[in-house]
């Protein structure tokens, strides 16, 4: 008798063992490949740019002209569009192209692996509780995987983001209208000589400041999924519909909560790194040296300074990037 019930006992386990590496077949079955959520990347830069560089440029022309020159954001797209045409708009798009192209083919396609290696690895494993004798069936990966999978890419991506972000912000606080009297004439050129003054070092200054704006990607991409289940499941809105909402909505959400840390980024960013490169004094040694500055000068409203046109450009911006973004994925062969 007990051998019988021994050999019913290892059935069982055999069983329930089989029913795992079958879920197990199932879950790498349905996930994305990864090579996908590259390729896929580059087409979400380009539809970002497309629609975010106009933002941009009017925010930088704001930023640097002298106050009498536009009265408002209104005045200068007009003047814009009255005296450069629609091109105006597009001045200065090659550099942002290529890096939005690349960071985007790395963030999304990282987050694509980190989505499958989550779904295989993590929430297919069995729970611990004596009781729990069978693996989750899981089709998707739930919100919380998502989130955790943000986190991620935007890790990854930030070791490629921060000295192109660095580089951009040092070029973008040159006001001087002549040439000749600016630091840097252009981006290999501020690439090269803080490389030459400071080393790898000084081109990843704000790396920190970068991974912690990075790591709200938790609420982008967590958010994204659960407005994705719930237009899917309460409308009959299509696909691309569903992209283009979920998309603008999460990044939105993405902003609201990861805000301040970006102010806080540019601000150390945009601090001066001394040294060789003659360009002034460094303000500040740690992230929260600059995080007491901006406080100091004009307490908690100084965290948002500059939020208006940031969250009006996000929503279109990103809603065409997801759309382009699945679109692609579903296109693209199994």
């Amino acid at each position: 008798m007990k051998l019988e019930g021994g050999g019913r006992g290892g059935g069982l386990a055999a069983e329930q063992q089989q029913n795992r590496m079958e879920q197990r077949k199932k879950v790498k079955s349905d996930a994305p490949k990864t090579y996908k959520g590259f390729v896929a990347g580059v087409f979400s830069g380009i539809s970002k740019l497309a629609v975010g560089h106009p933002f941009d440029t009017i925010k930088v022309r704001l930023q640097t002209a002298s106050r009498s020159k536009f009265t408002g954001p209104v005045d200068c797209v007009k003047q814009t569009l009255q005296r450069e045409g629609l091109r105006g708009f597009y001045k200065g798009a090659t550099p942002p192209l290529v890096g939005w192209m690349f960071m985007d083919s790395l963030m999304l396609g990282s987050l694509t692996f980190y989505r499958r290696f989550l779904l295989e690895n993590v929430w297919t494993i069995p729970r611990s509780h004596p009781m729990v004798t069978e693996a989750p069936t899981l089709a998707h990966l739930p919100p919380l995987g998502h989130a955790v999978a943000g986190i991620m890419a935007g890790a990854t991506v930030s070791f490629i983001a921060a000295p192109v972000e660095h580089v951009k912000a040092r070029l973008q606080i040159q006001y001087a209208a002549n040439k000749t009297e600016r630091l840097y004439s252009g981006p290999i050129d501020c690439t090269r000589k803080i490389w030459k003054a400071h080393g790898a070092r000084g081109l990843y200054h704000g790396l920190s400041a970068t991974l912690l704006f990075r790591g709200f990607f938790f609420f982008w991409w967590g958010s994204y999924e659960i407005i994705t289940r719930q237009l899917k499941e309460k409308t009959k809105l299509s696909a691309p519909a569903v992209n283009f909402w979920a998309g603008g909505l999460s990044a939105q959400l993405f902003w609201i909560t990861s805000y301040p840390t970006d102010v806080v980024k540019q601000k150390i960013m945009t601090d001066p790194l001394g040294g060789g490169l003659g360009d002034g004094t460094r303000k500040y040694k740690r992230w929260i040296d600059a995080a007491r500055d901006v406080y100091a000068k004009d307490g908690y409203k100084g965290y948002w300074r500059g939020f208006v046109p940031c969250f009006l450009r996000a929503f279109p911006a990103n809603a065409m990037a997801l759309v382009a973004f699945e679109g692609v994925m579903r296109a693209l062969p199994p």
